[in-house]
């Protein structure tokens, strides 16, 4: 056998050995292509052509092989990465040049979309189609145009026949490049005869793009190119694109080139479809970078305001659209007033000089309004007629409210003026409580359609059509009312609900307006004049229809004077809706961008506290924040713990609250009922002891403020402190129950014959030194009788629920304030307080009856067992208002039930059958945590009685 075979063979494979290790890679092509591609791969992207030409010299490859997700074949990889002499090279070897990967792209399209011009020309003068597009049908040109290739562009426009061209939404690069703002681009094409006037397929131009993306610039060279202001299909203009998105300068670009679209920029304030924030930009940009536009647009604010406020008047509108317009506009109009206005700072007389002088130049852009405040007068005085005439023929024909039948859907004027008059009586406000004065004007100077200044209404500045519009609004106020005149009775209520959202809307701008008039931290007088003014129709207004309350009048929140007038009716509404009213002005305050509560913190932001020493550790944090950072967004972090978010932040609260309670500090002490807690009257043992009540505070509102609830109860007494409610003698019970029996006592017997030896004094033991406290100057020499023992239990209360812990209310108040404002959290109630701070107490059923003795029953009577078959049906808001109405607490003790309390130590919870009367509810003693079932003869009347009992009862004390 020869070996000339094998020993050739044997040369081959050290020849091939040898370049291979020369090369420092393989020589060879593997046959497999999907193996090949990817040993040329690298070679392409790094340009390596000379290593490719070897490869592919000897080798079968298809040099159209298409390969990965998106099936590219080689070329479109050179093209993509620039690698000219590799794209040469396969386009030698007969690389198909207008290859589609799967998106539809080409390498021409991939070579312009990176601007790799050396390679575009190869593949341009190897025929590439330049019309070819991708799937969604972008050409080359485009892809040049969106990135701005504008040399490589100028140069291949002599390959493009139709500069035109369209994608599958009917975008030409014109529209592409205004859109992305490149300037020599927009320019090339349009001196390569572009149109300029392009609408796409939903009828958008070029100026179009370019102002839906704030691009001024190419905007402009378009309109000194001739650009038309176009109407898309939805019959948006480009300025309603820059308004949408809220590009002030191309706002400002667009009125330079044509003024008169001022107009049709102030008629958005009134369409919702265009959002508040990026409006009030616009306009205030515009404003503050041209005074005499400044005067249009606030001149212009001020007619539509007119206007739509005439509109809403009429009762024919449609009262949702024109509320909001109204808002809208007189909001935007007082925002830019106040941006305008020189800030209060600098040199008081300066800075008054400063303020006047801008007053009197801006004044008259509130001069029409003075029309709609004549309207708004003369609506309020003629339904103070009608109502009046209203109950006056009820009182001619007899008609008692007892008369009326309970089911009825109609209220009556008669009805509403009783529980105005009542609820002002109950409130201590002054004036009769009858019937007959329901309709009288309130005590305050009567108000006269005929006394009108009508020196506001004559200026200049009012147009013709606007004395016009006032004029036919105030003939239509007696025509619209004539409809109900035949019979006031039935139609009252329509009358109401149609005018009522109305009238209370335009109040809501004019308090917007007089506030934005008046000096910074002042209530304006005119204002509050004009509430007085007309006070009865007003709450005669709210009583028939609350809502309006939480709908329009907000100025009541940052009015102390007002608020009082309101106040009763306002605590009437459900509390929920008095809570969303509560969060959504909260929240205002800062802005009103509910989306920043809870948004991302950085590092320095994060609250960093320990849980060995967690008091200390949250107290130096809290303090060294800043409120309205704090406001904004809250995290926690354990110390060498990795976890955050709100579950941490949640924990935090609920141990935080706890661990404020813990005596080691002081703070606070456990009340008699063995589960709530006051601030400590000793507490200056600790000496930093205000500063910890502060941060107590400050935790405590930053817990209410972003809904976290705490486990911590208080007594009633410290929820009024909060709240500004007056304590009374009842409270003293929460700490001293046999001293609140022995108040009660001596109300409830005379005490003049008994030789008590009161004076309006008591002895105090502070740290064991007995000291002797007047309650009233001279008070340890005025002895204490029947005629004024009444204030003498109301100061000593004071004294002890109050006066003792006042530095300690102060300090706590001071920081809970930081986050609730007084003004917004007294509208709730000391029970409503605990609900939102700690929430529903968690109620054991099992335990409660476990725990529970009967008097003169057992568990099988029948009234005892559809007791508990209720009780278990109860939700635990309920049982918590059944517990309330027993006990006097809706809480559970620490250790449940089994240690209850009474007045004098533990007592259990005990149930006592009487005798039924008809209607007759159950009755309590909380004292004795003693409830009195009537032997009802159903589970269904006990059921209803038993709900009646504590849903109306269970705020009361002793005997309901």
């Amino acid at each position: 056998m020869s070996l000339f075979p094998l020993i050739t063979k044997g040369m081959e494979f050290l020849q091939h050995l040898a370049r291979s290790l020369q090369k420092a890679r393989t020589v060879d092509l593997p046959e497999d292509a999907a193996s090949a591609v990817y040993v040329l791969l690298p070679m392409i992207i790094a340009n390596q052509h000379r290593s490719v030409a070897e490869l592919l010299a000897n080798s079968s490859f298809d040099i159209n092989y298409k390969f990965g997700r998106v099936q590219r074949n080689l070329l479109h990889i050179a093209a993509n990465c620039g690698s000219y002499e590799c794209l040469a090279l396969l386009l030698k070897k007969g690389a198909e040049v207008n290859h589609q990967d799967v998106s539809g792209c080409t390498a021409l399209h991939l070579s312009a979309r990176n601007g790799r011009k050396k390679c575009l020309t190869k593949l341009l003068e190897c025929k590439a189609d330049v019309n070819m597009r991708n799937n969604e049908g972008l050409t080359m040109i485009h892809w040049l145009a969106v990135n701005g290739r504008t040399e490589i562009l100028n140069d291949v426009l002599l390959y493009v026949k139709d500069v035109d061209v369209e994608d599958s939404q009917g975008q030409t690069a014109l529209h592409v490049s205004s859109q992305n703002g490149h300037k020599s681009t927009v320019i090339c094409l349009l001196d390569n005869g572009a149109e300029i006037n392009k609408t796409n397929h939903f009828g958008a131009t070029p100026l179009h793009f370019a102002c839906n993306h704030g691009q001024r610039d190419t905007a402009q060279i378009l309109l000194a190119r001739g650009a038309k202001f176009l109407l898309d299909h939805k019959g948006e203009s480009a300025l309603d694109k820059a308004v949408q998105e809220g590009y002030s300068e191309s706002c400002e670009m667009l009125l330079q080139f044509m003024p008169k679209l001022l107009e049709n920029l102030l008629q958005m304030v009134q369409r919702e479809t265009y959002r508040e924030d990026n409006l009030y930009k616009v306009l205030e940009f515009l404003c503050k970078h041209n005074e005499a536009r400044s005067l249009q647009i606030l001149a212009g604010l001020g007619d539509m305001a007119t206007h739509v406020g005439h509109k809403l008047l009429s009762v024919s509108s449609s009262v949702n659209v024109q509320v909001k317009s109204l808002i809208r506009c007189v909001t935007i109009l007082c925002n830019l007033y106040k941006a305008m206005c020189p800030p209060e700072n600098g040199s008081s007389m300066a800075a008054t000089r400063s303020r006047t002088s801008f007053s009197k130049k801006y004044e008259f852009v509130f001069k029409p309004l003075e029309l709609l405040w004549s309207s708004l007068e003369e609506w309020l005085v003629i339904l103070h007629t009608e109502i009046k005439k209203g109950i006056e023929r009820k009182e001619d024909s007899g008609k008692r409210l007892s008369d009326l039948s309970e089911g009825s859907d109609r209220s009556s004027y008669h009805s509403v003026g009783s529980r105005l008059s009542q609820s002002s009586t109950e409130h201590g406000e002054d004036g009769d409580n009858s019937f007959e004065n329901a309709g009288k004007p309130p005590t305050e100077p009567e108000f006269h359609v005929s006394k009108l200044d009508t020196k506001v209404y004559s200026g200049d500045n009012v147009s013709q059509e606007q004395r016009r519009l006032a004029s036919e609004v105030t003939k239509r106020l007696s025509m619209e009312l004539e409809k109900f005149q035949v019979d006031l009775q039935e139609h009252e209520q329509d009358v109401i609900t149609a005018i009522a959202p109305r009238i209370c809307a335009v109040i809501q701008v004019y308090y917007t307006c007089c506030e934005c008039q008046a000096q910074q931290y002042m209530t304006s007088p005119r204002f509050i004049e004009f509430v007085c003014r007309h006070d009865q129709v007003l709450k005669f207004l709210v009583a028939r229809n609350p809502t309006v309350i939480f709908d329009h009048f907000h100025f009541l929140l940052e009015c102390p004077e007002l608020m009082s007038r309101f106040m009763h009716i306002i605590k009437s509404q459900p509390f929920e809706a008095r809570r969303e009213w509560f969060y959504s002005n909260l929240h205002k305050r800062r802005g009103g961008d509910d989306s920043m509560i809870h948004a991302a913190l950085s590092e320095m932001d994060v609250l960093q506290v320990r849980r060995d020493n967690l008091f200390m550790s949250s107290c130096e944090e809290i303090l060294r924040k800043d409120p309205e950072k704090l406001k904004s967004t809250i995290a926690v972090k354990f110390s060498g713990e990795e976890g955050m978010g709100q579950g941490v932040v949640k924990e935090w609260f609920d141990v935080l609250s706890r661990e404020i309670l813990n005596p080691d500090y002081a703070l606070f002490t456990q009340s008699s009922d063995g589960s709530t807690f006051q601030p400590n009257s000793n507490s200056s043992v600790n000496p930093d002891h205000l500063n910890y009540f502060q941060f107590a505070g400050k935790s405590m509102g930053l817990a209410l403020y972003h809904r976290h609830l705490l486990s911590v109860y208080f007594t009633r007494s410290f929820y009024k402190h909060i709240l500004g409610i007056p304590v009374n003698y009842k409270d003293v019970n929460s700490i001293d129950p046999e001293y609140a029996k022995n108040l009660q006592w001596i109300l409830d017997h005379s005490i003049d014959e008994l030789g008590l030896g009161l004076t309006f004094s008591v002895e105090t033991d502070v740290f064991g030194d007995v000291q002797e406290v007047d309650l009233k100057p001279g008070g340890r020499a005025i002895p204490v009788t029947d005629a004024n023992k009444k204030e003498y239990v109301q100061l000593v209360t004071e004294l002890k629920m109050t006066r003792a812990i006042q530095p300690q209310i102060d300090s706590f108040l001071r920081g809970f304030h930081e986050f609730i404002p007084q003004s917004l959290v007294q509208m709730f109630d000391e029970y409503e307080l605990e609900l939102m701070l700690s929430g529903l107490p968690e109620i054991d059923v099992d335990d409660w009856k476990a725990n529970t003795v009967y008097n003169g029953c057992d568990e099988e009577s029948n009234v005892v067992k559809w007791f508990w078959e209720e009780v278990a049906t109860f939700t635990q808001h309920e049982n918590a208002l059944l517990l309330q109405f027993v006990t006097g607490s809706s809480r559970v003790p620490h250790g449940g039930f089994a240690n209850l309390l009474g007045g004098g130590g533990p007592q259990k919870f005990t149930i006592s059958v009487t005798n039924y009367t008809p209607q007759l509810l159950p009755t309590a003693s909380t004292c004795i945590n003693f409830l009195k079932l009537p032997e009802y003869p159903t589970r269904e009347e006990l059921g209803n009685r038993l709900r009646v009992a504590f849903e109306c009862g269970s705020q009361g004390y002793g005997m309901a």
